[in-house]
């Protein structure tokens, strides 16, 4: 197992489960489809901005997540989890983000909404099917200070 295995489950599913906080620090968590830009570490996808989760990543960026399977197995474990930071709508990544979007989910330009970005720090892949309890991590190797 290596990082290729890890980009390679992250750009084959479509749905991750996010978790933010607000004020008081009461975690709140929702689903999305995503689209994986490998090269750069991010996660874009695609929520109204009135949504409850959207008003509390205004004021919290910090994220965690995971992604598991589409098709979920019951002979092995597999999946992500990870943290990250939402990138302001001026961030040169974030204004980027329909390119990659929309070319995984090209019926989304139906919907209305707004596309964000979340600057993936630290990433952990389970799969059994490597052996049990086999885990292998990314890290971003530059701070996520200064970031917009």
């Amino acid at each position: 197992m290596d990082i290729r295995d890890l980009h390679a489950f992250i750009n084959s599913q479509t749905c991750a489960s996010i978790s933010c906080h607000d004020e008081k620090g009461y975690p709140y968590c929702f689903s999305c489809f995503y689209a994986y830009q490998e090269e750069k570490g991010l996660l874009h996808y695609k929520s109204s901005p009135d949504a409850h989760h959207s008003q509390l990543l205004n004021g919290y960026p910090e994220v965690a997540g995971t992604i598991l399977p589409d098709q979920l197995s019951k002979l092995h474990i597999q999946g992500i989890q990870f943290e990250g930071r939402l990138l302001p709508d001026t961030h040169p990544d974030a204004q980027k983000a329909a390119t990659h979007y929309y070319k995984k989910h090209p019926l989304a330009l139906a919907h209305p909404g707004k596309l964000w970005t979340i600057r993936l720090q630290h990433i952990k892949y389970t799969d059994s099917k490597f052996g049990f309890g086999k885990k292998l991590e990314w890290e971003r190797e530059e701070e996520m200070l200064n970031i917009e």
